[in-house]
């Protein structure tokens, strides 16, 4: 026997049957596999700062596919006192970044030291986590909005590789396109609290028209110094009578 383990290479024995083990163990379970395309999805969120803090507004509408499957969604979710998150995307990825960010926040208010997470920190620790899981080739799919108060409002954002900028005005989704542009004509840094909401829901109206995966119903949610507060769903006025509306190949 010591002749044997004397021998070149006999060291790695262990080690080389623990890794055919498994290896065995990974091919009963199958091929891996990753999520290559969305399934179930949330259309725009847009958020700006104003005046008093930052305010945030998306439809509660979860399509699979093309189809209006799921309609009553939140899409946005209180972190802390101080902060808040959107999604656009995949939910069931929402719904993973949620129980990351729950389990955060658990664990400082088990350390019960008085320090929390502001909006700044949750930004970047969100785009670390987004950034980790791109580079496994198995992306989380969402587009992400971070709002926060501390000394002011805070708003930022991350995609799906970990990209992040910080904003006044934000629009993900189809909203990058449609709302993005009347967001930013209409806005200025000392905005009351009506007029951003007036806004916010004008360039939502827009899209209600324009895009085939929002609906009518909606919730609006704001950071301010006084903390975070999401409304419940309610819905806009629309108009359909349009003349373009009711006949889309009018020429004039």
């Amino acid at each position: 026997n010591g002749l044997f383990f004397s021998q070149p290479g006999c060291h790695r024995l262990p080690y080389a049957m623990n890794e055919l083990r498994a290896a065995s163990m990974e091919a009963k379970q199958g091929p891996r596999s990753r999520t290559t395309q969305p399934i179930v999805t949330g259309a725009s969120v847009l958020a700006i700062t104003y005046k008093d803090g930052v305010m945030m507004m998306s439809d509660t509408l979860a399509s699979y596919g093309s189809m209006a499957r799921f309609k009553s969604v939140q899409r946005i979710l209180k972190v802390n006192g101080a902060s808040m998150i959107g999604a656009s995307g995949e939910y069931s990825d929402f719904q993973y970044i949620s129980d990351i960010l729950e389990d955060l926040t658990d664990e400082e208010f088990d350390i019960d030291d008085g320090a929390t997470m502001d909006a700044k920190q949750i930004h970047s620790y969100l785009s670390r986590v987004m950034y980790n899981r791109r580079t496994k080739v198995n992306p989380l799919y969402n587009q992400l909005v971070v709002a926060g108060y501390k000394n002011g409002g805070y708003l930022g954002a991350v995609d799906m590789y970990g990209s992040t900028y910080k904003e006044n005005i934000i629009a993900t989704g189809y909203g990058m396109y449609l709302a993005l542009p009347l967001l930013r004509k209409g806005w200025r840094a000392d905005l009351s609290e009506k007029e951003a909401r007036e806004l916010l829901e004008k360039s939502m109206t827009v899209l209600f028209y324009r895009d085939c995966r929002a609906i009518n119903k909606y919730n609006v949610a704001k950071v301010t110094k006084a903390g975070v507060e999401i409304s419940k769903p309610y819905s806009l006025p629309t108009q359909w009578s349009y003349k373009r509306f009711v006949n889309p190949h009018l020429s004039e």
